[in-house]
């Protein structure tokens, strides 16, 4: 257990010896060398001014939403904070496997596989009094998938599973493992899967989204066909979660930015899509059909405005930014109370239902950003 008391203890910079300290930079970071696992973290929130503060957790995993705290106010709050190392625990003699995740050199320094719980309080009047980090074990939602899903390291892309942890009571924890990038056979190729199954506990749920690189056949090391390879590797997914007493679930990809002159969307993801669905009935698996709820998102929004929820502008016609990711991390929860019922019971209190056919106005979205931003377009497209 720690506490800090930030009102009393002067900043000081990460210090490696002590473990604890605020990262460098433009933003308020502030990291604790913790060991892998949750973390319940209790903030207390506000200053003698007015304030609102939006907390985000490891990279811009959004945990509170603009909390808001009159001058002179505390408000208490809780969220858990998954941490992960890319070790693993190394095979018996003479078996196969490896010691290590194999990270992408993009990942290498960031704050999702390094030693330390980090803390981010965003927002001009953000302010946090006190901070207590608890050690606990709750049921967790892990996540596999690729770009579209993942905890984006840098503003303006976001993945929908980056959004996940604010919908949840402060109850369970979120383990983003997915990847820019990744397929199916990648994820299990590096060992991303090798890592959520040495982890993952009875009572867990395993999230799975692939499909806009698995249908690449320019990328033959990893392409999967979607009549027979890619329903194959979505058997194994699913019964590898089942053998250790999780529940898998389905997640269909959502649409890239694209219409017809009628203003309908293009599908560019084939039968991909298809096949999920398939084999979700198949095993008995409980489905999020993210691609059928994507494509009335867009068409709601239309072709002027839906660019608005894309990376770099609109010129990304597959990574999402903050907006587009929330939105869609929406539709995954409706699909959650729609066809997970015992992970349902953990969604948040202030959510009413979301109807993708309704979506908020991207002009009226705000979501204060991350210190850490690139131009770099994520991999995978």
């Amino acid at each position: 257990m720690w506490t800090f008391d930030f009102e009393t203890t002067p900043p000081k910079p990460y210090d490696p010896a002590a473990g604890q300290g605020w990262e460098p930079g433009a933003g308020r970071l502030f990291s604790v060398r913790a060991p892998e696992g949750d973390y319940r973290v209790t903030l207390e929130l506000g200053s003698a001014k007015a304030s609102e503060t939006t907390v985000k957790a490891e990279a811009r995993r959004l945990m509170l939403e603009t909390v808001s705290v009159a001058p002179g106010k505390t408000e208490t709050r809780t969220i858990i904070v998954n941490v992960r190392r890319p070790d693993l625990a190394p095979p018996p003699p003479n078996a196969p496997g490896g010691t290590r995740v194999l990270l992408n050199p993009r990942e290498e320094g960031g704050y999702d596989w390094d030693d330390k719980l980090t803390l981010e309080f965003c927002g001009p009047s953000a302010a946090v009094r006190r901070v207590r980090i608890d050690p606990v074990t709750v049921p967790t939602v892990f996540l596999a998938g690729d770009s579209t899903v993942t905890d984006q390291r840098f503003e303006p892309a976001a993945g929908w599973g980056q959004m996940l942890p604010r919908f949840f009571k402060p109850e369970i924890a979120v383990a983003n493992h997915a990847e820019s990038g990744e397929t199916l056979k990648s994820f299990l190729i590096e060992r991303r899967l090798d890592k959520i199954l040495s982890r993952i506990k009875p009572g867990d749920w395993l999230l799975i989204q692939f499909g806009h690189n698995d249908q690449k056949t320019q990328w033959p090391q990893t392409y999967a066909d979607a009549a027979t390879t890619y329903r194959d590797y979505l058997r194994v997914y699913a019964g590898e979660a089942r053998r250790r007493g999780a529940a898998p679930v389905f997640v269909t990809s959502m649409h890239r930015h694209r219409f017809d002159a009628a203003g309908k969307v293009v599908d560019t993801l084939g039968d991909y899509p298809k096949a999920m669905r398939e084999t979700a009935r198949e095993l008995g698996v409980p489905l999020i059909d993210l691609h059928a709820m994507s494509a009335t998102l867009y068409e709601a929004l239309g072709p002027k405005s839906a660019w608005k929820a894309f990376n770099d502008g609109g010129k990304d016609l597959t990574h999402h930014n903050n907006y587009g990711a929330y939105q869609l991390a929406r539709c995954v929860v409706e699909g959650v109370r729609a066809h997970v019922p015992a992970l349902a019971a953990h969604l948040a209190t202030d959510l009413p239902p979301f109807d993708p056919a309704r979506p908020p106005s991207p002009d009226t979205f705000t979501l204060p950003p991350s210190a850490a931003a690139s131009q770099e377009a994520p991999r995978g497209n």
